[in-house]
This record gives structure tokens, sequence and C-alpha cells, in this order.
């Protein structure tokens, strides 16, 4: 199987899997940027721990699932935004005002739209989940 894109395909598993209510998902293939994601997702507690699986092909993450995600998903294209432009975004992919976070991958890393505004840095809108 070909994996067009491996974020997708994360937040896809993450998702039907939170759905069906299980404890945990097994995502391909693994990446670093896949892994910067997950790491802003756990910091924001919509996940729990998740580690990688070498199994000498892609990789995996086994992701621990906390039942706290409603719907998850990428951002295609990806949206250049500046720091001023970032709250007209937020209505677009966020159900109300302080719920839930879109992840932009600036400059200095990967990190949720509340940071990116508290620093004052635009970036490229990637996935938002709620």
């Amino acid at each position: 199987m070909v994996v067009i894109n491996p974020l997708a395909n994360t937040l896809s598993t993450i998702y039907n899997n939170e759905v069906r209510g299980k404890k945990e998902c097994i995502a391909y293939p693994a990446s670093k940027f896949v892994a910067r994601v997950l790491q802003v997702m756990q910091r924001a507690g919509y996940i729990g721990l998740f580690e990688l699986i070498d199994d000498n092909r892609g990789g995996k993450f086994r992701i621990q699932l906390l039942g706290r995600i409603n719907k998850c998903g990428v951002i295609t294209p990806r949206i250049s935004v500046k720091a001023d432009e970032i709250e007209k975004w937020e209505s677009r992919f966020l159900p109300s005002r302080d719920t839930g976070i879109i992840i932009i991958s600036t400059s200095q890393g990967v990190m949720t739209h509340k940071e990116a505004k508290e620093r004052g840095i635009g970036g490229v809108l990637i996935a938002y989940v709620y």
C-alpha cells in the first residue's frame, strides 16, 4: 500500500479508532514530522503517550487514545498565514472559540495556533483537532 500523505493517514486512523471507542491505535508510516504533530496533540491533551515501533519498513506509531477527539484532520492545501491572520482561520476550522487547536508549522517548530499568536509568528496551517 502506498500512502501519499502520512499525516492525513495518521489523523484519519486516530479519528476512526476514537469514534469506535478504542484505547489505542497503530498508525503508519512514521516520520519525524508526524511525530512533532503528535507531540503537539499530546501537549494539548488530545492523545496520551505514543511510541515509535521500528519495523524496518516505514515505522509505526502506537498511540494511546483518551477519548477527547471529536474531529481531526489535515488542512489541504497548506495555507500560509501571518500572525494577525490566524484568528480568521480559527473560525473556519474550529467549531467555537476556545475549542480545539489548529496545528501550525512555524520557523520555530510545530505548535498550536495559541502558541503562535502568543509569540507573534505566522506559519503554515497543517491540521485541526477538537
